[in-house]
């Protein structure tokens, strides 16, 4: 297994830039969404889809180096995920994301929705302005693809009926379409072939789709400190993700607890037990490293170079949380 830093490295000095560019961009208009600006862009995340982009870029264009054009991909692509992150915790009325507090508790949920929907709308005015019809429907169905995936969660709240397909579909919208959208639209924005722009579409889709999984994982097997919320957060506002629906293959009796929506204690405990007690949490690890390997495997439409192996050890990155 390949170190966990190693793939911000060929990028590592591009992403500290972009932060401070987006810090600008964002903050130029108005004192209230400068302040939740740099709140959110010194937040402490990694930069896995705008290292994406970047590694993508380096590892498709002939002198590995990074256009304007694809630097502004990069910023499109922190806007929309921030700001998708900003709703989400309205939504979930969360009030510490990475261990800081969240825009909606610092101000309001008032500001924090404004705060979204002023980085959405930013992130569609510098998208127009890259002037590719094909990278601006790309990222268009993303913004799209977002509220599909929460509206899908929101529909099948304790739902023992939902199925593994609809999970997954559900983990596109949510998280993958971002990752596979950017990524095809950083090759496209070099000019690569269009089987390769496909290619490029499949690792973000795999990946993003492993993403998921493993953070749905983390959700029962990381300690409540790391997790900054109380271990099976998710289960207990009914999102049944796919530990439970492995589970519950093996556990039929959990249908009637969850039909209650949990609001016992000790029907969320037990039900907590029955998940611990079932393949359901290493029949999910194994689904994260089937699509990390689907992932892997697109990358061979790349030439060799550093920001290849990069790309590959981004995937190692994502399954490093397993552990």
């Amino acid at each position: 297994m390949t170190s966990v830093l190693s793939p911000f490295g060929p990028v590592e000095a591009d992403l500290e830039r972009l932060r401070q560019n987006l810090t600008r961009l964002v903050s130029a208009k108005h004192p209230i969404l400068a302040t939740a600006a740099e709140h959110l862009f010194s937040a402490g995340g990694k930069g896995i889809r705008p290292a994406i982009v970047l590694l993508i870029a380096r590892a498709t264009t002939p002198d590995g180096e990074i256009t304007p054009r694809h630097w502004r991909l990069a910023e499109i692509t922190e806007m929309i995920h921030t700001a998708s992150l900003v709703h989400d915790d309205v939504i979930d009325t969360a009030d510490v994301r990475r261990g800081i507090d969240t825009v909606n508790t610092l101000f309001d949920n008032r500001v924090a929705v404004l705060a979204g929907d002023y980085l959405f709308g930013q992130a569609a005015w510098y998208l127009a302005n890259l002037d590719n019809l094909e990278v601006v429907k790309l990222l268009s169905k993303v913004i799209m693809d977002l509220p599909e995936g929460e509206v899908r969660q929101s529909l099948t709240r304790f739902d023992p009926d939902v199925s593994m397909e609809d999970y997954l579909a559900k983990s596109f919208y949510k998280t993958a379409s971002l990752m596979s959208g950017s990524s095809k639209a950083s090759g496209l924005l070099s000019g690569v072939e269009p089987e390769v722009a496909e290619r490029l579409f499949d690792f973000g889709r795999d990946l993003g789709i492993a993403f998921q999984i493993v953070d749905d994982l983390l959700d029962f097997t990381a300690s409540a400190e790391t997790l900054g919320k109380p271990v099976g957060s998710d289960l207990s506002q009914g999102n049944l993700t796919a530990p439970v629906l492995f589970a519950l293959q093996e556990f039929p009796q959990m249908r009637e607890l969850i039909l209650t929506e949990l609001e016992d204690p000790q029907d969320l405990k037990q039900v907590l037990e029955w998940v611990y007690q079932s393949e359901g949490i290493p029949r999910s690890r194994q689904l994260a490293r089937d699509y990390a390997h689907r992932a892997a495997e697109a990358l061979h439409s790349l030439p060799d170079s550093l920001a290849r192996r990069a790309l590959f050890q981004m995937v190692d990155y994502v399954l490093e949380r397993l552990r």
